[in-house]
This record gives C-alpha cells, structure tokens and sequence, in this order.
C-alpha cells in the first residue's frame, strides 16, 4: 500500500527520531512528509513505532493510505517524483 506520513513534533529530540524512523520505511519528499510502499505487516510496524515515540498531547502524527488509483493521479507541482517500489529488492 502506498502511504503519506506527516508530522509536526514539537521537540526537535523527537521530531529527529520519528524522522530516522521513518527512514527506514519510506523516502522523504519534504522536510516532515514520506512517502512510503508497505506490505499491511510494514504499516502496522510503522504505525506502532511512531505512536511509541510521539508525544500524543503535544505531536500530530498523519498517515494517508493512498490507493493505487489514486495514486497515479498524484501531482506534484515543481520539484519532485512520486516514489516508487524499487525494481530490484534483494531479501
């Protein structure tokens, strides 16, 4: 599934662990937002490390699931390209 992740995180200590978090599931598009292709296992994963690691009375944590119709119909204005599986995964 295809995913947007934003976030606004108050404390820089958080907000830089939630970044190197979302890292390791996805690529960043803009300073707070990533984009990410992930199997339901994946998301969970993800959606459970980030609810550890916020601060629920003070951070928004943000996570669209795009559906691959949708997705084609991205636009981007400027800079930029929709990400994209990798062709070549290695496991």
């Amino acid at each position: 599934m295809f995913v947007v992740v934003s976030y606004d995180v108050v404390d820089d200590r958080r907000r830089n662990k939630i970044a190197r978090a979302l890292k390791s599931f996805g690529d960043r598009v803009q300073f707070s937002v990533f984009e990410c292709n992930l199997e339901k296992e994946e998301f969970q994963r993800m959606a459970k490390r980030l609810k550890k690691l916020m601060d629920e009375k003070t951070d928004s944590v943000r996570l669209y699931r795009i559906c691959e119709s949708c997705k084609s119909r991205v636009s981007i204005m400027g800079l930029g390209e929709v990400s994209e599986d990798p062709d070549i995964v290695v496991v």
